[in-house]
């Protein structure tokens, strides 16, 4: 690709009023400002809001699951058009990209999904993403559209992602605007206000728990208000909002979709022997697992625990977690090979 990749994800508080009908003032500033860019990068816009535009024709609306599926599908449609709308005096096309977990944990369905994008790109344009709530499974469900951002941003290889909210930025315990982490740690998480909004599934611990995982995987984060005069134009440049710096990222783009987009389906805890041995890239044996927490098969992946309970890794699993525990010849078995592991 000969442009920077940029993802930006709406969530549904930053597109729509109280009463959750969308804010077209806000979405035709969107359109604005994303025109004003959109020669300079390859563009990604992930979007919630089709819930909350579609709930008023449900009638009795309680939020069930079902409910939300039949909103959605009543909603996906006017929040396109609505796109499609602002979007059209700049002469810019938009594309529908309704998405599913399993787009993202099947790599071949993934790298489809990649030459989609990239055919779009070539045609000027703009996929709007959006998780694919009609269909979708319970058990395999996107956490929010934090985490369908997050997995465009890294399995695309984006450099910048920017995530807009109802709030100026990441709030400090004075309720100023943090201006930027230059690493996001346990101690950055624990600023973030754990209500979530009224309309969306997300909140700020969301968008902090994936700028972390983006930032790990060398993209600039920007955490922002919406509503800000040119918030996106300054977002970009991180004159806005809190800035969350990439952090330097080697690991071929195989790896970076194996740590951030395959499912996990299994875990287990290894001992601290083998907890090192993984970090200064080494394989995985079975004599270094203390215990299945829980069951995998071979070709899945799996999350790899220290003797804290703390995860340090995902790996793809060359043997099902029943193989490891045969007898005491199976100690030196590899259960993931150092090429199959990624680091958290």
């Amino acid at each position: 690709m000969t442009k920077p990749i940029l993802v930006i994800k709406f969530g549904s508080a930053s597109i729509t009023h109280k009463n959750g009908e969308l804010d077209e003032v806000v979405m035709v500033d969107i359109a604005r400002q994303v025109a004003a860019i959109h020669g300079g990068y390859h563009i990604v816009l992930v979007s919630s809001g089709a819930v909350a535009a579609g709930k008023k024709f449900v009638k009795n609306y309680a939020g069930t699951i079902t409910e939300r599926k039949a909103a959605a599908a009543v909603g996906n449609p006017i929040l396109l058009n609505k796109y499609a709308q602002f979007f059209a005096p700049y002469g810019i096309a938009i594309a529908q990209s309704l998405c599913e977990r399993q787009h993202f944990s099947n790599r071949d369905q993934f790298l489809q999904l990649k030459k989609t994008y990239e055919d779009l790109w070539a045609n000027d344009i703009i996929p709007i993403a959006n998780e694919n709530d009609v269909v979708s499974n319970l058990e395999l469900k996107f956490s929010d559209n934090d985490e369908l951002a997050t997995l465009i941003a890294v399995g695309f290889g984006a450099s910048i992602l920017l995530f807009s909210t109802s709030v100026p930025g990441v709030l400090d315990a004075d309720g100023q605007v943090v201006k930027e982490m230059p690493v996001i740690d346990k101690n950055e998480l624990a600023l973030a206000n754990k209500e979530k909004s009224a309309l969306g599934l997300g909140g700020m611990v969301s968008k902090l728990t994936f700028a972390r995982l983006a930032t790990r995987m060398g993209i600039k984060v920007v955490i922002f208000g919406i509503r800000t005069t040119d918030g996106i134009l300054q977002a970009i440049e991180g004159k806005t909002g809190t800035l969350c710096h990439p952090q330097k990222c080697s690991i071929p783009a195989r790896k970076k979709w194996l740590g951030s987009g395959s499912l996990v389906t299994g875990s287990l805890q290894a001992d601290s022997g083998a907890c090192k041995a993984i970090q200064n890239g080494h394989s995985l044996l079975a004599v270094g697992v203390k215990a299945i927490v829980t069951k995998f098969e071979s070709g899945e992946v799996f999350e790899i625990l220290d003797e804290n309970q703390l995860s340090i890794a995902v790996a793809r699993a060359k043997v099902s977690s029943d193989e490891i525990w045969i007898d005491v010849k199976t100690q030196k078995l590899i259960i993931a090979h150092a090429d199959d592991i990624v680091l958290l």
